[in-house]
């Protein structure tokens, strides 16, 4: 009996020394890949917009002006693009702009390309790249059209909420060390 028992324990313990074993060597799972297509949705629709622009943010005491409007925003391409038209109305008369998002599905980032009316040409230094994470997307690029000098870029969607978000846009002159904010756009959605 005390055989038995004996050859019983070491085969239940050998049957636990291979699974543990096993388990040590085992890789770790690897967590899913988050696909953006759908990260800009919520942006999709007809929007209030109330806009505060630094009129230099580089120069303290520039001063700011504030404009009101509607952005209207479409999907592309079932999704994998987006095209935002602007319209507002400031101190200095009517504002239109299109804003054109790309969304890569093998970098799983987006593109963002900004077409002011008054210009009508896309700067090729005028697009800004990135990702959402945590809520928040941050798309940073180079722009060589503001002010006469190469700048950085980076524009944030926040305070995301069904009817409403949150869009800046900062600018840095040394290389990312330093951001000032530029220009904020609070939107409201209109109801339809």
């Amino acid at each position: 009996m005390a055989t038995l028992l004996k050859t019983a324990l070491c085969c239940a313990l050998l049957s636990i020394l291979p699974l543990s074993s096993q388990a040590a060597d085992a890789p770790a799972p690897v967590p899913a890949v988050h696909d953006g297509q759908h990260d800009f949705d919520f942006d999709i629709g007809v929007w209030h917009t109330h806009i505060k622009r630094n009129v230099d943010p580089f120069a303290s005491g520039a001063g700011s002006i504030e404009l009101d409007g509607t952005i209207t925003v479409r999907k592309v391409w079932g999704g994998k693009a987006q095209l935002e038209e602007i319209e507002v109305d400031g101190p200095k008369g009517h504002w239109e702009g299109l804003s054109l998002l790309l969304y890569n599905p093998t970098a799983r980032q987006w593109s963002q390309t900004y077409v002011n009316s008054k210009v009508g040409t896309v700067s090729p230094s005028g697009s800004t790249v990135g990702e959402f994470k945590d809520g928040r997307g941050v798309l940073v690029g180079q722009d060589d059209s503001v002010y006469d000098k190469t700048i950085l870029v980076k524009v944030v969607w926040d305070d995301i909420e069904p009817d409403s978000h949150r869009y800046q846009e900062w600018y840095s002159a040394d290389g990312g060390t330093t951001w000032v904010l530029s220009f904020t756009a609070n939107l409201t959605r209109l109801k339809q």
